[in-house]
């Protein structure tokens, strides 16, 4: 099965179809943008423009897009083209293998993710404690030797690359990542994304041109929810729009995961209002090893409550939603840094109480 067409973002792809046509596309890229908006399936279908054999000859495609009836466009869009390579994290079940095996492991991990996506385009997100560790990027470095099987070029495409994890002792397969970044070989092009783009390594950031995708606008994730997802209520319709809030990812995340930071969320604010004793009982039952994982998911879950309270708010009441959003977001940033989420759940719920 093949993943859904690309909605919206229609100036970013005029812009990268001209730079393509001109030659002048930079070898890496950052698209950054909020959670959903879509940057991954961009990257994707950049990939395909990159491969394509006839672009601008698609029925529907404008000038110079990727025609989606080639050879190099069906494989790109099917998740099998062997020269585009999608890397996106994944959470080992045997942490404790050897280096080889790790990476064996991880090429195992994405090769099943993908099958999934192939069997299930619209997938969630990944969980809070997949990450791009060690053995991925020493995967990236093993493909990147490789000679294009196909085409006249290789893409890799690195989704969520804010979860790029460094790690003592691995400097030097780090390191020959910054180098493939800052200078990648004449037949490749790298295309991260990220919805949190301050938490890459600066070193990183440094090396990339950066493309900020923004959201769409409600017609587009109206028509999305009408012909990919069948939705034809218009009131669960005109719910959906507006869920996503221009991210047509959202509709995608609405699921178990989705319901359950949600409800965490709900749980920590109740905490928050009715003392400090559940406060700190609340900071108490995270768990100390899942900074990134579940503890992660509840903040995202709070910023997306406290943006929907702002937006509906009174002026008066607007100003101290936004200083708990910048509280959640500062939280956010220590809990991605592995700080005990104990710790900070306890001096979050501190700042919130203050806020009421």
């Amino acid at each position: 099965m093949s993943i859904p067409v690309l909605y919206g973002h229609e100036g970013i792809r005029s812009r990268l179809v001209g730079v393509i046509a001109s030659g002048r596309l930079p070898q890496a890229l950052l698209l950054e943008g909020p959670r959903g908006v879509g940057k991954q399936r961009l990257a994707l279908w950049l990939a395909q423009a990159l491969m394509c054999e006839n672009p601008g000859k698609g029925r529907g495609s404008g000038k110079g897009e990727p025609c989606g009836q080639c050879q190099h466009c069906k494989l790109v869009l099917n998740l099998s083209h062997p020269d585009v390579h999608w890397f996106v994290p994944v959470e080992l079940s045997k942490k404790g293998a050897d280096a080889d095996k790790q990476l064996d492991l991880v090429a195992e991990a994405l090769a099943e993710e993908m099958a999934a996506r192939r069997e299930r385009p619209l997938y969630e997100p990944p969980s809070g404690l997949a990450s791009h560790g060690i053995a991925s990027v020493r995967l990236v470095l093993r493909r990147l030797a490789l000679t294009p099987a196909l085409g006249h070029r290789k893409v890799f495409v690195i989704g969520d690359a804010e979860r790029l994890v460094p790690q003592t002792g691995a400097e030097a397969a780090a390191n020959a990542l910054l180098k493939a970044l800052e200078e990648p070989p004449a037949d490749t092009v790298f295309v991260l994304t990220s919805s949190d783009p301050n938490a890459l390594l600066p070193t990183i950031q440094s090396r990339v041109v950066r493309i900020r995708v923004a959201r769409n606008a409600d017609s587009i994730v109206a028509v999305f929810a009408q012909r990919v997802l069948g939705v034809r209520s218009q009131r669960e319709l005109a719910q959906l729009v507006t869920l996503a809030d221009g991210c047509i990812g959202k509709l995608l995340a609405s699921g178990e995961g989705g319901r359950g930071s949600a409800e965490a969320a709900e749980a920590f604010r109740a905490a928050v209002a009715q003392g400090a004793v559940q406060r700190f009982a609340f900071a108490l039952s995270q768990q100390p090893f899942q900074a990134r994982g579940g503890f992660t998911e509840m903040l995202d879950g709070l910023l997306e409550q406290l943006r929907q309270q702002a937006r509906q708010g009174g002026s008066g009441e607007t100003a101290k939603v936004v200083e708990a959003i910048a509280s959640v977001l500062e939280a956010r940033e220590l809990a991605q840094g592995n700080v005990n989420p104990q710790l900070v759940a306890a001096v979050l719920a501190d700042q919130l109480a203050g806020l009421r």
